[in-house]
């Protein structure tokens, strides 16, 4: 193992992001110091927050760097190490994805088993993805048994998650919109009680599909659907806001929610959570999912793109929703 490549950030995109935005680097191979390991990938994420970090601006997590790699999660293989813990052939779940081979310390890296799941799990159902849905829905928006359920972008890696956590937590009713008739269709597979197209209009479409309301909304996309479920939500209702895809690549001021008055006289909550600040309900999650997994009472859908060189046409297929469940690169 001698070459090594790596995406770098080339420019900050203006709106939509292009092939142009990124450029493929050769390097070599790093070598361990003390205390560290070399990773190669097997898996990387691609996901929607990845968009804000390209843009120069204070966030939660740092700006992308110019002309230097990006990164991520991703799982792979230690095959160098430097560290007493960790040995060779140990599959390791880190943060430095969108290249070949990553050098890191080993205290930065979480050893996985990968014989009780797919490794590619670990960046779904099984990590942050599954831990986002989990703790959003049930502490976050507080969802109790009998509730109506309203998911956005609910094809996507975490909306999918949400919807049937939602029926398997007791949920009286669970409504998603996605983006194409055939994610419509894999919705209702994965027993939403209804889903639509949201280019069928979503206020009129949600409004059908709920006429007794809404009492949680879990926010991936913001704009008009933010709208549409402020306006169908019931008295005390609760939004858990994840994201706002519809605003990422926006060049001006979303114009939409308009409605935000409502939330007064309703007295609803909208709540925006990151996912580590969640990290006290990782022991349930792991017991409740895992469970789940094992008797097949839920599933997870992933959109595997082969090649680094491959990544940036990944994430912009995942910006567009090209994706089905989790957009993932097989490295």
């Amino acid at each position: 193992m001698t070459s090594n490549r790596e995406i770098h950030l080339a420019s900050r995109p203006q709106g939509w992001p292009t092939e142009d935005t990124f450029r493929l680097v050769e390097t070599e191979v790093p070598t361990p110091g003390p205390g560290q390991i070399v990773v190669r990938n097997q898996y990387m994420s691609v996901d929607p927050y990845m968009r804000g970090r390209m843009n120069d601006v204070k966030s939660y997590v740092p700006p992308f760097a110019l002309d230097a790699a990006l990164d991520g999660a991703a799982i792979g293989e230690v095959v160098a190490s430097e560290a007493a813990d960790i040995v060779v052939g140990t599959t390791v779940l880190h943060g430095l994805g969108w290249r070949e081979y990553a050098l890191l310390d080993a205290a930065a890296a979480r050893p996985v088993d990968p014989n009780i799941a797919p490794v590619s799990a670990y960046l779904s159902v099984l990590g942050m993805i599954g831990l986002t849905a989990y703790a959003g829905l049930l502490e976050v928006a507080g969802m109790k048994p009998g509730e109506t359920v309203f998911v956005s972008a609910a094809a996507g890696a975490v909306g999918s998650l949400v919807g049937q956590i939602a029926k398997l937590k007791g949920a009286g009713r669970v409504i998603g919109s996605a983006g194409s008739p055939a994610k419509v269709e894999r919705l209702r597979a994965l027993g939403f009680d209804a889903a639509f197209d949201y280019h069928d209009g979503v206020r009129e479409s949600l409004r059908a599909a709920a006429p007794d309301g809404v009492d949680v909304y879990f926010d991936n996309v913001g704009g008009d659907h933010l709208e549409a479920a402020i306006s169908a939500m019931n008295l005390h209702g609760r939004a858990a806001i994840c994201g706002m895809i519809s605003q990422y690549n926006a060049t001006e001021p979303s114009a939409a929610p308009r409605n935000l008055a409502l939330v007064i006289g309703k007295r609803l909550t909208l709540r925006g959570f990151l996912v580590n600040d969640h990290n006290d309900v990782r022991a349930a999650f792991v017991r409740d999912v895992s469970g789940w997994l094992r008797d097949g009472t839920l599933s997870y859908d992933e959109t595997i793109v082969d090649g680094i060189e491959n990544a940036p046409s990944a994430f912009l297929g995942l910006l567009r929703g090209d994706n089905l469940g989790k957009m993932l690169v097989r490295v």
